[in-house]
């Protein structure tokens, strides 16, 4: 059993990294502003179903596995800022012909959450700290693990969720075609400019 003392400090850790801005929380505030809540959830799945992977694969064991394979860090960077990238060419194809933004949601479905987690570093940093500080070695590891991957997941749709909605309250307001192109031209530039800040981190 976790202590409550570790919950608290868990809860410390978590909520803060979780809610504050990053390459994951800014697609989802796009999806959110583009998309809606709903027409966002299978990306939304998607993310919150990789964090839950990511849980129980760091938290299992396999993290120090991967931990001695540094290269696999260049490689989530580099993987991270393609698939940016990728987001930031759909965006601006989008803004190119505003009148087909509806067909747009399908490029933000399960998969692309899956790979908006696989691919982002910080991710991957924070739930292998998380589970390097919060699990008890003289302890059952699973029982951990799986409380522990619970609670993150919570914590998870409690703090996405305001990004999604953020952005769909402030940004689903404007339906014009030319709002639309403003917002696919907008939306790509902060997705070149996350991969930019992700490249050179």
């Amino acid at each position: 059993m976790i202590s409550a003392e570790v919950w608290v400090l868990f809860l410390g850790y978590a909520v803060p990294m979780v809610v504050s801005p990053g390459p994951g929380n800014t697609v989802l505030a796009t999806a959110g502003g583009r998309f809606g809540v709903r027409g966002s959830l299978p990306f939304w799945m998607g993310f919150e179903a990789a964090n839950v992977a990511l849980c129980l694969l760091y938290g299992i064991g396999l993290g120090r596995v991967l931990q001695g394979v540094p290269a696999l860090h260049q490689v989530l960077r580099w993987g991270s800022v393609a698939y940016l990238l990728y987001l930031a060419w759909g965006f601006f194809r989008a803004s190119a012909t505003p009148g087909e933004a509806n067909d747009a949601p399908a490029r933000l479905g399960f998969v692309e959450g899956l790979l908006a987690v696989a691919l982002n570093p910080k991710i991957h940093s924070m739930i292998l700290v998380m589970f390097s500080q919060f699990l008890d070695p003289a302890r059952g590891m699973f029982s951990q693990a799986a409380l522990l991957t619970a609670a993150f997941l919570a914590v998870c749709v409690a703090c996405h969720f305001p990004w999604i909605y953020g952005g769909k309250l402030i940004l689903g307001r404007f339906r014009s075609e030319r709002a639309m192109r403003i917002q696919g031209w907008t939306f790509g530039a902060c997705m070149v400019a996350v991969a930019a800040y992700v490249a050179l981190a």
